[in-house]
């Protein structure tokens, strides 16, 4: 008995190794390769932090990747400052700053974060009960994490379950992911350790 617990202890151990290893950092902390940037609002690495920041236009802006994908766990980290009202897409296409797909809010204190919004389509599709908005921590750093596999979607703040949603439109969909800065100005946010795991 006990060599078989040794055995099936190694080999959970095996498999965890084979599903970390498929995490991938989608940002390296120097520069913007693999991104793109969509509108003139403001997109730089500062510190091994990537920024957000209004520009002079103060309209919306996006960073997009440059790889499409389907079904994948999504973290990072991110930190508001000023207004802070972001987010992030999911299985989107852009045209200049049109954006089609799927928001996973970032956004101010009694905002939503954590919410699914759908840009040029439906609006909001779900919200978070309000009572989960106390695990924001707005001017510090947060960590979100999105499971998009299928129809399903869930999000999470902090380790809290904000959402979970299952929707068929968003099931169809395949596309990149994306950060957006909102318009109006004087919006700020750092983002770090942007990590994906591609889901079979």
């Amino acid at each position: 008995m006990k060599k078989f617990s040794i055995l099936s202890l190694i080999l959970l151990l095996c498999c965890q190794g084979a599903i970390l290893a498929q995490s991938e950092s989608i940002f390296n902390g120097k520069d913007l390769t693999g991104w793109t940037i969509y509108g003139t609002e403001l997109w730089y690495v500062e510190d091994g932090l990537l920024v957000c920041e209004s520009g002079p236009d103060k309209e919306y802006g996006y960073l997009g990747t440059d790889k499409e994908y389907k079904d994948f766990e999504l973290t990072l980290e991110f930190k508001q400052g000023a207004d802070g009202n972001s987010g992030v897409f999911i299985r989107s296409s852009i045209e200049g700053t049109k954006i089609a797909g799927w928001q996973a809010e970032v956004a101010p204190p009694g905002h939503n974060t954590g919410g699914i919004y759908e840009s040029y389509g439906r609006g909001w599709i779900i919200t978070p009960d309000p009572e989960l908005d106390k695990y924001l921590k707005f001017g510090e750093w947060n960590e979100m994490r999105i499971v998009v596999k299928g129809d399903l979607v869930i999000t999470y703040l902090n380790g809290q379950q904000m959402i979970r949603l299952e929707d068929k439109m968003i099931g169809s969909a395949t596309g990149i992911i994306a950060l957006q800065i909102h318009s109006g100005g004087g919006i700020k946010v750092q983002w770090r350790d942007i990590r994906v795991t591609e889901l079979q």
